[in-house]
């Protein structure tokens, strides 16, 4: 039962939940995957420039909006993952928009370099995202099976 005065945030429950997912943040493993999926994020938003497809302006900032926010995704799991593991779903999603969004994006005239690019970037991403969400989810499964 809670007090009038009491909010979620303090429930104990909730600060556990949160001192967990803090603890998989602080492993090894975890912050390489984080890093890897920052710089993962970055080469995407930079990969029309780098890889010369930058006059392909439907696709160069497609790629430029969707590394950008693998980068932010990667920023929010590395400085507050207690509170952003809930959009870890969201990283692989982006990686599969990424493979895909040679072929689907109108108007784009495509290359080889530039679909390697989004493809390897794209699997890179998925792979990475879905391991950062199986980290949070194997460590909060092992806890609740021993209660």
């Amino acid at each position: 039962m809670t007090t009038p005065g009491m909010s979620i945030e303090r429930h104990p429950d909730i600060a556990e939940l949160r001192a967990r997912y803090d603890r998989v943040s602080e492993q090894p493993m975890t912050q390489v995957t984080e890093g890897l999926m920052f710089m993962a994020g970055l080469y995407m938003a930079a990969s029309p420039w780098i890889v010369g497809f930058a006059s392909q302006s439907g696709l160069a900032m497609c790629n430029l909006l969707s590394g950008v926010a693998v980068a932010l995704l990667a920023v929010g799991f590395t400085s507050a993952y207690s509170r952003t593991h809930g959009m870890a779903f969201v990283a692989p999603l982006l990686g599969l928009w990424m493979i895909v969004s040679p072929w689907l994006v109108v108007g784009v005239t495509t290359t080889a370099g530039m679909i390697w690019s989004n493809v390897v970037c794209g699997i890179v991403v998925c792979l990475l995202g879905l391991g950062i969400t199986a980290m949070g989810m194997a460590d909060g499964g092992m806890r609740m099976r021993r209660r």
